[in-house]
């Protein structure tokens, strides 16, 4: 009987703490910007600026999950703008700060950003270093295109574990700096 109940116990515990990894999920800024900075670096535009072709290669990511107490995500992307003309090729370096609000599509299992806003830019085109409001508008709508068609994370159904939780509706929430996925209420 000792036996029985003992093995009824750890069957219990272990079932608590399987609940307990299933109540659950996040993503942390460190995974996040992995995945962004692999998929974006190999992301290509041709666009033109005044007339002039351009092609535009993201060159580096970064994310800020929830700054300052807010509901939002931060980017920050380092991009090379390559101006061709007169059968010649300018290069330019463009930085920009970007911010815009995580959701959770529940058809696609997956998290997206959207209404993406600029905050800042710069641009360094070698004897020129400033704001350059043309070509910072031609990146943001590469990367704004790209990330209202792509999320930003996708949950890995395969794991059981996950696979289970995605199948409620799930709410998305930032805590500690982390997408966090919990059962709606």
């Amino acid at each position: 009987m000792k036996h029985l109940i003992f093995g009824l116990l750890i069957l219990w515990l272990s079932g608590c703490a399987t609940f307990s990894e299933l109540s659950s999920y996040s993503v942390t800024q460190s995974e996040l910007e992995e995945l962004l900075d692999n998929e974006l670096t190999d992301l290509q535009k041709q666009a033109r600026v005044a007339g002039i072709p351009v092609t535009m290669t993201v060159d580096d990511m970064s994310v800020v999950i929830g700054p300052e107490g807010r509901e939002i995500v931060q980017l920050g992307t380092a991009a090379t703008a390559t101006v061709s003309a007169f059968g010649f090729s300018y290069p330019a370096k463009v930085r920009l700060q970007l911010e815009g609000q995580p959701y959770y599509d529940q058809d696609k299992k997956a998290i997206f950003l959207r209404s993406l806003k600029l905050l800042d830019s710069s641009v360094d085109a070698g004897s020129y270093k400033g704001n350059l409001a043309p070509v910072s508008g031609q990146v943001m709508s590469l990367i704004n295109g790209y990330l209202n068609t792509h999320p930003v994370y996708q949950l890995d159904t395969t794991n059981t574990a996950i696979n289970l939780l995605s199948s409620v509706p799930l709410q998305l929430h930032i805590e500690n700096n982390r997408l966090t996925l919990k059962p709606a209420r």
